[in-house]
């Protein structure tokens, strides 16, 4: 699952997901999306971190892990602190330029 929350700007990876685009051009290839996309139009990333954990709070169980991407680098980092204590998720934030691979493990 993909969970966007707040406005996603033109130009930025996530305004088309949040439009249902179906595939993005990344690197000059085209990546399908596969992800449920969830759209959180009611929380600010910047704002409203009280909301986001407690609507994290809320999953039936942790994901394996989670990457904090929450603007810029000391924000998603003070989130990422946040979640780790308050939650005890496995979850880290993604260097610049980082690349994940989000495929299943068999």
């Amino acid at each position: 699952m993909v969970a966007l929350n707040g406005y996603q700007a033109a130009g930025t990876r996530g305004a088309p997901v949040a439009g249902g685009a179906r595939q993005l051009r990344i690197f000059g290839q085209d990546v399908p999306t596969k992800a449920e996309v969830v759209m959180m139009d009611s929380l600010s990333a910047h704002a409203d971190s009280n909301e986001i954990v407690e609507w994290m709070r809320a999953a039936p169980q942790a994901p394996r892990l989670t990457y904090i991407t929450h603007g810029e680098p000391e924000w998603s980092d003070a989130l990422r602190v946040r979640v780790r204590r308050e939650l005890g998720w496995n979850v880290r934030v993604p260097e610049h330029l980082e690349a994940v691979s989000l495929k299943h493990a068999s």
